[in-house]
């Protein structure tokens, strides 16, 4: 049953936002009572946090994976964008509630968000740091501000990017990062 509050409550959100959702908004589209949702979150604010959390906690995941992989900078770079636009085929939703809602987390519960986005984006740094080191990447560039660029692209796909179009998660992922490369490549 939490399950599918979580599944519904993304729907909903997605659609009508999170402010403008009520549990009585939920509760009717599974069919139950507030009973079953406050059984399993103590309020609108927890379930939120909870999509938050398990979306940020997915990627982290993830991209630990990648950054552990014994490959180029470069590769590692590809399946992360890969990764980021790829999980909008199952995750769309949730990226657009994370972006969207954060702002509804009272500040505790922000700042653990933050601080998880914060890892991921510092993850991305440090890999750029390492392409810059090891001479797959030109040593002119300022990696935070590259890094918030390579985000930027990919995190903000979630608005336009259609899974279904004409162009698949794949050469979305090799057009961007082919764009992304082709400035801080060396030559």
């Amino acid at each position: 049953m939490k399950e599918k509050i979580t599944a519904h409550s993304i729907k909903l959100f997605e659609k009508k936002g999170f402010s403008e959702t009520s549990i009585q908004d939920i509760v009717d589209s599974l069919g139950v009572t507030k009973g079953s949702f406050y059984y399993y979150f103590s309020s609108k604010e927890e379930l939120l946090m909870d999509i938050h959390l398990r979306y940020i906690d997915e990627l982290l995941g993830r991209q630990e994976e990648i950054l552990l992989e014994q490959s180029t900078s470069k590769q590692k770079l590809f399946d992360i964008v890969y990764m980021l636009i790829s999980s909008i085929k199952s995750k769309g939703a949730s990226a657009k509630i994370f972006f969207r809602e954060m702002r509804h987390l009272s500040d505790d519960r922000l700042a653990q968000i933050v601080a998880k986005r914060d890892q991921f984006r510092l993850n991305v740094e440090k890999l750029v740091r390492e392409g810059i080191d090891s001479g797959e990447f030109r040593k002119d560039l300022n990696p935070a501000i590259v890094t918030f660029g390579i985000l930027g692209a990919a995190n903000w796909s979630y608005q336009w990017f259609n899974p279904m179009g004409k162009v698949s998660d794949r050469e979305v992922a090799e057009i961007f990062v082919e764009m992304i490369l082709k400035g801080i490549e060396v030559n």
